[in-house]
């Protein structure tokens, strides 16, 4: 008989009474009010609610852009909420690919150079002569299909190829999660579903993808939503992505 206890995988991401203050001249703005809840490897998440929400506060906690004034965020097991500047921008690069509305693709560089940066800048010393690196950011593009586009520049390309490069360059680390801050917010329609089709594709291949929306019909691709409102999760509900 086995009496070894049952290994259980920790969640990826565990956000315990998460909570952020401003100063805003003699008033205090309550951001986040005792945020709490857990991501597990593989899921679809959508942030969902209005401006002043809580949802991009949230974000930044997320994507170690900033710390919280009380609460524990634990990322991998790891409590990153205290880590310092320096630490948080490591983990970042190491664990994190960022997705945004406007795209934050460097006008002078080619496609290919800009889903190499995170790679190069990893290694503290950018150099554009690393054939590994071109090599992974060649295959990142090629995974979001754009592999003939390689030496275009950003203005060459249309939004939702932009927005493939940028998707392209989040992928380049191998991150644990991926953060898409409104990745359709500059998009038409039909492009924004093209976008959130891609999206749903790699959570089918066991990325885990946090996104933040205002609006309900992007929620809805997700697997599960988080709505927010005055800085706490109000509800959860089920997405399609759950079916």
């Amino acid at each position: 008989m086995n009496n070894n206890p049952e290994l259980i995988t920790p969640p990826l991401i565990q956000v315990k009474s998460l909570s952020k203050q401003y100063q805003m001249g003699n008033d205090i703005v309550h951001a986040l009010r005792a945020v709490s809840f857990a991501v597990t490897s593989g899921q679809f998440i959508a942030l969902m609610g209005p401006s002043g929400s809580g949802k991009s506060t949230l974000m930044h906690q997320l994507g170690c852009l900033d710390t919280p004034t009380n609460g524990r965020y634990l990322l991998n097991g790891r409590d990153v909420g205290q880590l310092s500047r320096r630490a948080r921008a490591t983990v970042r690069n190491q664990n994190l690919g960022f997705v945004f509305q406007s795209f934050n693709l460097l006008p002078r560089l080619s496609t290919l150079e800009n889903v190499m940066l995170p790679l190069l800048y990893s290694k503290g010393t950018p150099s554009k002569n690393s054939a590994s690196e071109k090599e992974m950011a060649q295959a990142a593009l090629e995974h979001v299909g754009l592999a003939e586009r390689v030496q275009h520049k950003p203005t060459e390309l249309s939004g939702g190829q932009r927005q493939r490069v940028a998707i392209a360059r989040a992928l380049v680390t191998d991150p644990a999660l991926i953060l898409a801050d409104e990745p359709t917010g500059n998009l038409d329609s039909h492009t924004g579903n093209e976008i959130l089709a891609l999206l749903t594709t790699l959570n089918q291949n066991g990325r885990t993808i946090i996104l933040v929306t205002h609006d309900a019909q992007v929620a809805k691709r997700a697997g599960t939503i988080l709505h927010m409102q005055d800085g706490e999760i109000v509800r959860q509900s089920h997405g399609e992505a759950s079916s």
